[in-house]
Order: C-alpha cells, then sequence, then structure tokens
C-alpha cells in the first residue's frame, strides 16, 4: 500500500526549496551536499530523500516552482485595457516584487539549469520562453514595426531582462532606492532607450 501524504507535506517541501537554495547557493551546486541541505531544512536526511531522490531532483523544483510562480505574478499583474508602456511598467514591477527574498532561487535558476537532465532542461526553456513572450508581445505593442526592419525584438526584449535578471547582484532592500523605484528605473531607462531604437 503507497504511504498517504501528511497534511504538511507541501509546507514541508517548500521549507525544503528554500533550505536547498540556500545551501546551493552558498556552496555551489557541485559541493552542496544532502546532508546539509537535510541540515539546515532541520531534518533528518532519510525524510529529505522522502521528498526528493537527490540533488538533480531538488534543483529542477527549485527552478520549476521559482519560474512557475514568476510567470503566475506576470499573469496577474497584466492589463491589457492599460496602454502598452503602462502594461510594460507593471510587468516590470511584477517581476522586480517577486524577485524579492527570490535571490538565491534566482542563483539557483542561473547557475543550475545546465546542471539538469535534457527532459527537464525542456520543461524550463518552454517555462522562460513563455515569460519572455509575455514581455515581447507588450514591447510589440509598444512599437509594432519592431521585427519588420530588423529582427532585433529577441535583443531588444532580453536587454530588459538582463536589467532586472542582474539586479540582484546589487539591489538590496532599504537602501536608497527602494524596489518600486528601480521597477521605474529599469522601465524609464528602457522606454528612453527603445526611443532611440525607433
Amino acid at each position: 500500500m503507497a504511504r498517504s501524504r501528511a497534511r504538511d507535506f507541501e509546507a514541508k517541501q517548500r521549507a525544503i526549496l528554500r533550505a536547498a537554495a540556500a545551501v546551493f547557493a552558498e556552496a555551489g551546486m557541485d559541493k552542496a551536499s544532502m546532508a546539509q541541505i537535510a541540515t539546515r531544512a532541520d531534518m533528518s536526511k532519510a525524510l529529505l530523500y522522502h521528498y526528493y531522490p537527490g540533488k538533480d531532483a531538488l534543483i529542477f523544483d527549485i527552478i520549476r516552482t521559482h519560474l512557475t510562480e514568476l510567470d503566475a505574478a506576470i499573469a496577474a499583474a497584466e492589463d491589457t485595457k492599460l496602454p502598452p508602456r503602462d502594461r510594460l511598467r507593471a510587468l516590470v514591477h511584477a517581476v522586480l516584487e517577486q524577485y524579492r527574498d527570490a535571490d538565491d532561487y534566482h542563483m539557483v535558476q542561473l547557475n543550475g539549469t545546465r546542471a539538469l537532465a535534457a527532459d527537464q532542461r525542456q520543461v524550463i526553456v518552454m517555462l522562460e520562453r513563455g515569460i519572455v513572450r509575455r514581455f515581447s508581445t507588450v514591447i510589440r505593442a509598444i512599437h509594432p514595426q519592431i521585427d519588420h526592419e530588423r529582427p532585433i525584438l529577441t535583443a531588444v526584449t532580453m536587454s530588459l531582462f538582463g536589467m532586472m535578471n542582474w539586479a540582484y547582484m546589487w539591489f538590496r532592500d532599504g537602501g536608497p532606492v527602494t524596489r518600486t523605484d528601480y521597477a521605474d528605473i529599469a522601465t524609464d531607462i528602457f522606454l528612453g532607450g527603445f526611443e532611440r531604437l525607433q
């Protein structure tokens, strides 16, 4: 008879993912061990293995969870009734807010995807493409001719992601620039430079 799930299965799973992301971010994917993750999650190694069979499964679930929740936050912020520029600003705000307290998850996504099996990478790539597509759709609405003269929509979209994704390297909550401030700064820089492309 199959073992039934504990009532707190999802809460424990989330705690494991947080602990694992912290260990991976500190020690690196190769040096981190299941023993370190179990200690950080305050559980036995045997219980950890009940949830995840190994590091690869943890890395995959950290990235998959991070991207799924990011996509959901972007979808919730998307309002097609707004003018395209305001829609873009709302999406940038949603991403940077979702990144709050998610630096460890973000580092695992940036550094761990290459360690995944091909089928796992495919899942991650599809999630990433869906998120990028949400932004490129709005960017095209701002400038419908963007891909007609030169095929630069992807380059332009990924430039905006560069401003958002690498903020974790320097941005700290409580500093002189708030997360909301930076969302507006990034959007304004992007839109200002975007005008020059036109």
